[in-house]
Formats: C-alpha cells, structure tokens, sequence
C-alpha cells in the first residue's frame, strides 16, 4: 500500500517546511502510515496535507525543468521576458517566487517598478521598460508591466484618456518589434473571481506578514471591479496578437496556478533534456488557454 512506503529524505525536508512537525516528531516518522496517524492526532484532514504534499513534489520537479531551460537560455543566448499580470491578489507575485526559487540569480531578473518619477513622466512611456528588457541568456520576469497603462491607471485616473488611447495604439507595434528582434515576451494574465479577491484580501489584513501588500489602491478593486473588467477586455482584445498572446490562468487555487503557469513556460521551448522529463510539460487546457472572446472567464 502507497501510505506504507518509507518515506524519502526528500519528503522528510517537506515536513521540516512545515509547523505541524517538530524535529522530534520527524525523527519517529519511518512510513506514510506513520505520518496518517500523526496528522489524525494533530486534528488535521490527511488528504489536505497529502494534497499539499503532492503538490510540492510536482513542484520540485517542475523547477527542475526550470533549472534546465534556463541553462538553454544561456547556453543559446537566448532572451525572454515573462510578464505576470491579473487584479490584485491574484497570485502574480507568489508565482513568480516558485518560478526563480532555484536559478541562477546571475541569469534572470525580477523586475517590479514603482510609480515613475517626475522625470519618467516626460519620457517616452515604454522607456524605463525598455531598460529592463532581458539581455542575451537572461530571463526576466516583471511583477506587473506596461500593461498597468492598460488597466490600473485607467481605472484609477493616474494617466489621461489621450495617454491610454496612445499606448493601445502604440503597444502592438512595440510588441511586433521585439518579436522581429528575437525577444520572447510571455504575457501570464492570472484570473480570479470576485468573491476569491475578497477573501485574499481579508487574509492579508489580518495577516502582519502581509498587510503591506495590501495598499489603498488594492482596496478599491472590489468597488471597481466591473471598471477593472471593462479595461482588461478592452486590452485582452486589442492587444491579443499572434506573435504576442495572452495566456491566460483560469483558476481561484494558487497552487494550480503555479504549477500550470510554469508548464505554459517549459512547453514553449525546445530546451535540452527536456525529452527526459518524467513530468507532464504540458498545462492543462482547462486551466491554460490563449485569449479568445468567446471563452467564460472567472474574472469576468
């Protein structure tokens, strides 16, 4: 039986991650049946934390695959960007932590710009993002991009009508001319429903860890949802092309989106060793999908 399986090392490191287990508790933990009972004593519902235990294996793997093609990337002198967009709350951020975890810091970015200056208000608006375009074997994933001059600033009045008609104009072109100069740009919308945001948002007030994410802006996206709606249509449908789609994460579970989101990734290049994967590469279409107006979206 599964639950009788020693465990391994690795999946003892799982149990040390977690505040259920004490060192001692750990030590006297041989089988799976062992943990079962552990878990029974302690008031928690075994299949969750199994759940929870599968995920992060499936995990591991899968950064594994990260690890890899980031060496291809390297390798080939590749250059690609990654933008994670989606309504506060949406998972952006913790995705993208699960995604650079374990690579090499030399090789890839974050990039989370604040509000521009007085100065960058002046420029070229694409500027400042344009500096923070990967280089030659670099990733680069952006925590929000310039995509906010097409939903938040908007709905939240920080630029004009003229600004915002100018950048719809203008983004589709920037995009062809990064596509024409080998940049690959992966646009993640992360989509979740209203009733999910609120409850993430009462999770992070009452949660100290987290309270500084919450900001006034963040707030107000309950009030504005429909606002949000509008705008996001409005970029998905003007902004969706063939040589830049939007793929959007169709889930209220994080950790699915997680996962999935990081098989969109490997499943789009042919990186070496990726034929000896033991892990499904491929997202699943009911989770992962490119834009199409006819699809029913939770976000919507």
């Amino acid at each position: 039986m599964l639950h009788l399986r020693p465990m391994t090392s690795e999946e003892k490191a799982i149990l040390k991650s977690n505040s259920l287990f004490s060192e001692e508790d750990i030590l006297g933990l041989h089988t799976r049946e062992q943990l079962m009972l552990h878990l029974k004593e302690k008031g928690v519902n075994p299949q969750s934390f199994l759940d929870y235990w599968a995920y992060e294996e499936e995990l591991k793997k899968l950064q594994i695959q990260l690890i890899k093609l980031q060496r291809w990337v390297e390798k080939t002198g590749r250059r690609v960007a990654i933008l994670f967009e989606g309504r506060d709350a949406a998972g952006k951020g913790g995705s993208i932590r699960r995604f650079i975890e374990h690579l090499n810091p030399r090789a890839m970015r974050v990039v989370a710009l604040s509000k521009p200056s007085e100065i960058e208000k002046g420029q070229w608006y694409f500027r400042r993002y344009v500096s923070n375009l990967p280089n030659p074997g670099e990733m680069v994933f952006f925590d929000r991009s310039w995509y906010n001059r097409a939903v938040v600033e908007p709905v939240m009045g920080f630029c004009s009508t003229e600004q915002y008609e100018r950048f719809m104009r203008q983004v589709p072109e920037f995009e062809h001319m990064l596509f024409e100069d080998n940049v690959t740009v992966i646009k993640f919308w992360f989509s979740i429903s209203k009733e999910e945001q609120a409850k993430r948002f009462t999770r992070r007030r009452n949660n100290e860890l987290k309270q500084w994410k919450l900001s006034p802006v963040d707030e107000k996206g309950q009030e504005l949802w429909d606002t949000y709606t509008h705008y996001k249509e409005e970029m998905f449908s003007k902004t969706h092309t063939s040589f830049s789609p939007w793929i959007i994460v169709k889930t209220n579970n994080k950790k699915e989106a997680r996962l999935e989101s990081i098989r969109y990734l490997l499943s789009h290049f042919d990186y070496d060793g990726k034929e000896d994967s033991d892990i499904v590469l491929y997202p699943d279409p009911n989770v992962i999908h490119r834009f199409h107006r006819s699809i029913y979206q939770i976000d919507g």
